[in-house]
Protein backbone atom coordinates (compact mmCIF):
# COMPACT_ATOMS: atom_id res chain seq x y z
CA UNK A 1 0.00 0.00 0.00
CA UNK A 2 1.16 3.79 -0.96
CA UNK A 3 0.88 6.38 1.37
CA UNK A 4 0.98 9.48 -0.15
CA UNK A 5 1.73 12.73 1.45
CA UNK A 6 0.22 15.74 -0.34
CA UNK A 7 1.46 19.57 0.69
CA UNK A 8 -0.25 22.82 -0.05
CA UNK A 9 2.63 24.91 0.69
CA UNK A 10 2.08 28.55 1.92
CA UNK A 11 4.02 31.31 4.16
CA UNK A 12 1.39 31.90 6.70
CA UNK A 13 -0.51 28.13 6.59
CA UNK A 14 1.02 25.03 4.88
CA UNK A 15 -1.59 22.25 4.39
CA UNK A 16 -0.95 18.95 4.66
CA UNK A 17 -3.14 15.30 3.61
CA UNK A 18 -1.97 12.24 3.79
CA UNK A 19 -3.78 9.29 1.79
CA UNK A 20 -3.55 5.59 1.78
CA UNK A 21 -3.92 3.65 -1.63
CA UNK A 22 -4.33 0.44 -2.52
CA UNK A 23 -4.80 -1.48 -5.32
CA UNK A 24 -6.96 1.50 -6.77
CA UNK A 25 -8.86 2.12 -3.57
CA UNK A 26 -8.19 5.43 -1.78
CA UNK A 27 -8.88 5.88 1.63
CA UNK A 28 -8.07 9.20 3.99
CA UNK A 29 -5.31 9.28 6.44
CA UNK A 30 -5.07 12.20 8.25
CA UNK A 31 -5.03 16.00 7.46
CA UNK A 32 -4.47 19.38 8.93
CA UNK A 33 -2.69 22.57 9.01
CA UNK A 34 0.44 23.85 10.15
CA UNK A 35 0.27 27.76 11.22
CA UNK A 36 2.70 29.80 10.76
CA UNK A 37 3.17 32.66 13.20
CA UNK A 38 5.27 35.47 13.34
CA UNK A 39 7.02 38.49 11.64
CA UNK A 40 9.97 36.99 9.98
CA UNK A 41 10.27 34.92 7.18
CA UNK A 42 12.90 32.87 8.61
CA UNK A 43 11.35 31.23 11.94
CA UNK A 44 8.26 30.31 9.72
CA UNK A 45 10.21 28.17 7.46
CA UNK A 46 11.64 26.78 9.90
CA UNK A 47 8.74 25.43 11.32
CA UNK A 48 7.59 24.27 8.01
CA UNK A 49 10.68 22.23 7.56
CA UNK A 50 10.13 20.72 11.21
CA UNK A 51 6.07 20.54 10.70
CA UNK A 52 6.66 18.45 7.68
CA UNK A 53 9.36 16.49 9.04
CA UNK A 54 7.16 15.40 12.06
CA UNK A 55 3.99 14.58 9.54
CA UNK A 56 7.05 12.34 7.61
CA UNK A 57 7.91 10.94 10.71
CA UNK A 58 4.55 10.15 12.01
CA UNK A 59 2.42 8.97 9.19
CA UNK A 60 5.89 7.10 7.03
CA UNK A 61 4.88 8.13 3.63
CA UNK A 62 6.58 6.47 0.84
CA UNK A 63 4.84 9.29 -1.68
CA UNK A 64 5.33 12.92 -1.49
CA UNK A 65 3.16 15.27 -3.54
CA UNK A 66 3.31 19.02 -3.46
CA UNK A 67 2.11 22.36 -5.78
CA UNK A 68 4.26 23.80 -7.81
CA UNK A 69 4.53 27.51 -7.94
CA UNK A 70 2.00 29.55 -10.05
CA UNK A 71 2.73 32.88 -10.87
CA UNK A 72 1.68 35.76 -9.02
CA UNK A 73 0.61 39.34 -8.97
CA UNK A 74 2.57 39.98 -6.32
CA UNK A 75 6.31 38.94 -6.68
CA UNK A 76 7.32 38.75 -3.01
CA UNK A 77 4.18 36.87 -2.17
CA UNK A 78 5.32 34.22 -5.23
CA UNK A 79 9.27 34.40 -3.54
CA UNK A 80 8.01 33.28 0.00
CA UNK A 81 5.79 30.82 -1.81
CA UNK A 82 8.96 29.51 -3.36
CA UNK A 83 10.73 29.66 -0.17
CA UNK A 84 7.88 27.82 1.62
CA UNK A 85 7.75 25.17 -0.92
CA UNK A 86 11.58 24.51 -0.63
CA UNK A 87 11.07 24.07 3.32
CA UNK A 88 8.87 21.09 2.35
CA UNK A 89 10.48 19.57 -0.22
CA UNK A 90 13.96 19.63 2.34
CA UNK A 91 12.00 17.68 4.55
CA UNK A 92 11.14 15.20 1.84
CA UNK A 93 14.56 14.47 0.56
CA UNK A 94 15.77 14.42 3.92
CA UNK A 95 13.80 11.47 4.64
CA UNK A 96 14.76 10.20 1.45
CA UNK A 97 11.04 10.70 -0.55
CA UNK A 98 10.36 11.30 -4.05
CA UNK A 99 8.93 14.46 -5.03
CA UNK A 100 6.15 14.91 -7.21
CA UNK A 101 5.26 18.37 -8.34
CA UNK A 102 1.61 19.31 -9.91
CA UNK A 103 0.02 22.94 -10.67
CA UNK A 104 -3.01 23.87 -9.33
CA UNK A 105 -4.71 23.89 -12.50
CA UNK A 106 -4.02 19.92 -12.84
CA UNK A 107 -4.98 19.20 -9.36
CA UNK A 108 -8.33 20.55 -10.05
CA UNK A 109 -8.62 18.83 -13.15
CA UNK A 110 -7.98 15.50 -11.56
CA UNK A 111 -10.29 15.82 -8.52
CA UNK A 112 -12.93 18.07 -9.51
CA UNK A 113 -12.77 17.28 -13.29
CA UNK A 114 -12.09 21.01 -14.35
CA UNK A 115 -8.68 23.46 -13.96
CA UNK A 116 -11.17 26.08 -12.94
CA UNK A 117 -12.44 24.55 -10.32
CA UNK A 118 -13.33 27.01 -7.51
CA UNK A 119 -11.87 26.11 -3.74
CA UNK A 120 -15.21 24.99 -2.56
CA UNK A 121 -15.63 22.40 -5.39
CA UNK A 122 -12.40 20.93 -4.65
CA UNK A 123 -13.39 21.04 -0.73
CA UNK A 124 -16.80 19.24 -1.88
CA UNK A 125 -15.05 16.72 -3.77
CA UNK A 126 -11.99 16.01 -2.00
CA UNK A 127 -14.95 15.08 0.76
CA UNK A 128 -16.73 12.67 -1.73
CA UNK A 129 -14.02 10.91 -3.18
CA UNK A 130 -12.67 10.42 0.49
CA UNK A 131 -15.69 9.51 2.27
CA UNK A 132 -15.54 12.09 4.71
CA UNK A 133 -18.48 13.36 6.85
CA UNK A 134 -16.83 16.88 7.51
CA UNK A 135 -15.30 19.28 5.04
CA UNK A 136 -11.80 19.52 6.02
CA UNK A 137 -9.80 23.02 6.29
CA UNK A 138 -9.29 24.97 2.74
CA UNK A 139 -5.66 24.37 3.06
CA UNK A 140 -5.72 20.79 4.15
CA UNK A 141 -8.65 20.07 1.53
CA UNK A 142 -5.96 21.46 -1.13
CA UNK A 143 -2.90 18.99 0.46
CA UNK A 144 -5.60 16.17 0.03
CA UNK A 145 -6.33 16.79 -3.35
CA UNK A 146 -2.45 16.96 -4.00
CA UNK A 147 -2.25 13.60 -3.02
CA UNK A 148 -5.23 12.70 -4.52
CA UNK A 149 -3.93 13.98 -7.72
CA UNK A 150 -0.87 11.86 -7.50
CA UNK A 151 -2.61 9.23 -6.40
CA UNK A 152 -4.31 9.50 -9.69
CA UNK A 153 -1.76 9.78 -12.18
CA UNK A 154 0.23 7.10 -10.70
CA UNK A 155 -2.72 4.91 -11.32
CA UNK A 156 -2.73 6.17 -14.88
CA UNK A 157 0.94 5.62 -15.65
CA UNK A 158 0.50 2.22 -14.37
CA UNK A 159 -2.51 1.12 -16.77
CA UNK A 160 -0.20 3.03 -19.41
CA UNK A 161 2.82 0.71 -18.69
CA UNK A 162 0.73 -2.41 -18.34
CA UNK A 163 -0.64 -2.02 -21.47
CA UNK A 164 2.51 -0.95 -23.46
CA UNK A 165 3.92 -4.28 -21.95
CA UNK A 166 0.93 -6.27 -22.63
CA UNK A 167 0.80 -4.86 -26.70
CA UNK A 168 4.20 -5.81 -27.01
CA UNK A 169 3.29 -9.22 -26.13
CA UNK A 170 5.20 -9.06 -22.40
CA UNK A 171 3.12 -9.15 -19.61
CA UNK A 172 5.39 -8.00 -16.74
Amino acid sequence: MAIILGIDPGSRTTGYGVIGSSKGKLHYVASGCIRLDGVELAPRLHVIFQGVTQIIQQFQPNEFAIEEVFLAKNASSALKLGQARGAAIVAACNAELPVSEYSARKVKQAVVGKGSAVKTQVQQMVMHILGLESCPQSDAADALAIALCHAHTQQVLIKVAGASSSRRGRLR
